[in-house]
């Protein structure tokens, strides 16, 4: 059965709760599905999983350095996660609080990793966000990503 790991930095609690959904969901499509925080993940476990799904709150406009700093380790196993599946959502305190260019930095490292990512037509193109607690159209978001990542896992990995 192909695998999904949910990895993610959350201060306030609002990240961790798009994690769990998205873990939840993709379990619910025919993932085994991990989630944990970023500050735990050591990044030889990134090796493990067919797809890697990333969250964050918003730092001035990027990610949180916890999920950077797991980012940054990861260049040891710079071309082993080459085909893989990946994916990104974010938190932000406002509107205009950078969720977009926070996805946007997450999906730069899994391109770089060479992994493949998938957008989304309707709703939130690059990946799930939420401005504070995610909201019921955030949550939506989450859950559509999760069956749209699970399924192009299943199509590469079985």
């Amino acid at each position: 059965m192909a695998s999904a790991l949910v990895c993610y930095y959350s201060k306030t609690g609002n990240t961790e709760k798009m994690a769990i959904k998205i873990a939840e969901a993709l379990r619910k499509n025919g993932l085994e599905a991990d989630f944990k925080k970023a500050e735990d993940t050591d990044p030889s476990d990134l090796l493990k999983y067919d797809c890697l799904v990333f969250g964050s709150p918003t730092y001035y406009g990027t990610m949180a350095w916890p999920l950077k700093k797991l980012f940054d380790e990861s260049v040891k196993h710079h071309g082993k996660l080459k085909g893989r599946v990946g994916g990104a959502f974010a938190s932000s305190a406002n509107i205009a609080g950078g969720n977009e260019t926070t996805v946007l930095d997450i999906l730069n490292v899994l391109l770089i990793h060479g992994m493949v990512v998938q957008g989304e037509p309707q709703g939130d193109h690059y990946g799930p966000v939420a401005i504070g607690r995610p909201d019921d159209r955030s949550v939506k978001a989450c859950e559509r990503y999760a069956v749209n990542l699970a399924a192009l896992t299943k199509k590469l990995f079985g």
